[in-house]
């Protein structure tokens, strides 16, 4: 697969420059995840491309553009990032044989989804920062993987807490994150309890019939609308080392709840004014180096 390269236009307005401790990109790289059929990642490159003023290159599947050519070592490394205890800190373990096999059949075979293994962000960002060639491993090389393992970040209130973002070099925008890590409706959650309590099992469909619409799921057709403000944060955070927002209606804001994703991402799409203005002062600056 060529790389697809999605150059950035000049803007109409020249705002002032940008601080000196922002890190201007020198070059961006996007990476789609095969497991999601409704991601569209050359959408997710034009809108970076229109908001900031960034060159983006889509490229294959993270793991398979790096094309290690042992897999074996590979999936132990990914093995090893799992996390075995919600409510302690990550430590480190000898992955077993069945999870080395586990993961090596998913680097065969990307398009595969398993969002039931929390994996823990930050170790498996340094595994894939890793796997970079020295030269795009800079604060001015920006790198968006989507991915579809489930990542999460253990943090002050002693346990683990599943993300859709992890905002670092690289960032890992995870797919499987967008659909579990915000919580669904309240309601949701019950109707769960009583079908499990009923049934034995826990009947995942059924409990999302009632608020179909009200999250998104897996393979929604509102997911590239989603990954695009993700995508965002996580070039924002790249540039000027600031990630999210308090306003509600930013495509930066920090959701913690479905519905907040929703209004943030779908019903609002759009930029708060503070925001809007330090895009702005990017793509002139791109523009200028352009």
């Amino acid at each position: 697969m060529v790389d697809l390269v999605v150059r950035a236009p000049r803007p109409s307005s020249k705002p002032g420059r940008i601080p000196p401790d922002w890190d201007l990109p020198r070059a961006a790289y996007a990476y789609p995840d095969p497991s999601s059929v409704t991601l569209r990642i050359r959408e997710v490159a034009e809108y970076l491309r229109e908001v900031l003023g960034v060159r983006v290159t889509i490229r294959k599947e993270f793991f398979n553009h790096v094309a290690a050519r042992d897999l074996e070592p590979l999936a132990r490394k990914i093995a090893a990032t799992r996390v075995r205890h919600l409510l302690k800190p990550f430590e480190p373990a000898e992955p077993l044989y069945g999870e080395v096999q586990f993961e090596l059949r998913l680097l065969r075979d990307p398009t595969k989804r398993v969002p039931g293994v929390l994996y823990d962000g930050y170790r498996y960002a340094s595994l894939l920062r890793s796997l970079l060639p020295p030269r795009e491993r800079s604060l001015r090389t920006v790198h968006v993987v989507f991915a579809h393992r489930l990542l999460g970040t253990y943090e002050d209130d002693g346990r683990y807490h599943a993300r859709a973002v992890v905002c670092g070099f690289p960032s890992i925008v995870s797919t499987s994150g967008i659909v579990e890590a915000p919580a669904k409706p309240e309601g949701y959650y019950r109707v769960k309890a009583r079908l499990s309590a009923a049934l034995g099992s826990v009947p995942f469909e059924a409990a999302k019939a009632p608020f179909e619409g009200q999250f998104v799921d897996y393979d929604d057709p509102r997911l590239t609308m989603v990954a695009n403000g993700y995508a965002l944060q996580a070039a924002m955070y790249a540039i000027t080392k600031e990630a999210f927002c308090d306003a509600p209606a930013c495509r930066l804001y920090n959701a913690h709840w479905q519905a907040e994703l929703l209004a943030a991402q779908v019903e609002s799409g759009r930029l708060c004014p503070r925001h809007a203005q330090v895009a702005a002062r990017i793509r002139a600056a791109s523009a200028r180096k352009a």
